[in-house]
């Protein structure tokens, strides 16, 4: 097999490209054929050793990718040579093969295609654990999505519409609400250019939105939760801008609001049933049309220091995939 190798997590360019043993799978895990695997903010975290999980060295990176089962270990019986899965394993995916825990690998449906596959896990099930299980978003609420246009922020844009809600996409740049707009986003705010306060008042008419996902933080939290409805829960779903909020918490109680953490992965971990329901429905609403990852671009696993300079430029609409 081949891989991008982290012996040194002091950045992307300590990354380099080797040839390497394949592994075996052990008890409990399979063998996976990567065909495709997509970037996600963490990837660029791990490499810099800034993210709050830290493999031992050295490492692959690549969280999230899709591919086909070539060998199963010791126990597992839910997946078969040949099964085309995803996976969410925070490493193993920016390369040729991986071996997985089999319980992390979601079977995938005939019609979904590897890219789409590769790009759907982390950004839909932390949308759709954030809104429907935190936030219990309802039809007729209003959502405002914060940095709109990333693969999480779409996400919740599909996932909000799905279930009835109207949706203010707010994102950095004209061409970034253009795109939440053409994935259903009732009405977008360029906050680059626009107040945000004063937008919110003019789009819900003085009341606020009921919910807010910020998966961005820094300087958007404190006026976005200043213009909150009443009983509205705030979503903290990360820190895409860098710096972590300090809220006065007298807005909480003047608002009649709650701050909600998001945080997936050890939702997954802790409630499994719950997850793999979650995921089950969100791939029924795939097949269903309801949901479809939003892909900036797709290009050839050789090209990860390119992708990484992209998404580092902030410029990415959705998802960044790489193929093999």
């Amino acid at each position: 097999m081949q891989a991008w190798l982290c012996e040194n997590p002091v950045g992307v360019d300590a990354l380099t490209w080797q040839t390497l043993p394949t592994p075996q799978p052990g008890p409990g895990q399979v063998l996976i054929a990567i065909h495709a695997a997509s970037m996600n903010f963490p990837d660029i975290l791990i490499v810099q050793n800034k993210y709050q999980m830290k493999p031992p060295l050295p490492f692959v990176p690549g969280s999230e990718y899709a591919g086909v089962v070539e060998a199963l270990g010791e126990g597992v019986t839910h997946l078969q040579v040949g099964q085309r899965v995803a996976c969410l394993s925070g490493t193993g995916g920016f390369g040729t093969h991986t071996v997985a825990t089999a319980a992390l690998c979601m079977p995938l449906p005939d019609a979904m295609s590897f890219e789409d596959a590769a790009a759907f896990i982390m950004t839909y099930a932390t949308s759709h654990h954030a809104l429907i299980d935190r936030a219990q978003l309802k039809a007729g609420e209003t959502l405002l999505v914060l940095g709109a246009a990333g693969g999480v922020g779409t996400a919740a844009i599909q996932i909000a519409k799905a279930v009835g809600a109207k949706v203010i996409a707010a994102a950095s740049s004209d061409e970034k609400c253009a795109l939440c707009r053409e994935i259903g986003a009732d009405a977008t705010i360029n906050y680059s250019t626009e107040n945000l306060r004063e937008a919110l008042k003019t789009l819900t008419e003085g009341k606020g939105p009921d919910v807010i996902y910020d998966p961005v933080g820094g300087d958007l939290a404190e006026p976005a939760f200043r213009s909150i409805a009443w009983r509205g829960r705030y979503l903290v779903v990360g820190f895409a801008s860098g710096p972590i909020p300090a809220l006065p918490w007298n807005l909480a109680l003047l608002k009649g609001a709650s701050l909600v953490g998001v945080f997936w992965g050890d939702f997954a971990r802790r409630e499994p049933k719950a997850n793999a329901a979650m995921l089950q429905e969100l791939a029924q609403w795939y097949l269903q049309g309801k949901i479809k990852p939003v892909i900036d671009r797709v290009m050839p696993m050789s090209e990860l220091m390119a992708a990484y300079a992209h998404m580092g430029s902030r410029g990415v609409r959705g998802k960044l995939v790489l193929t093999n």
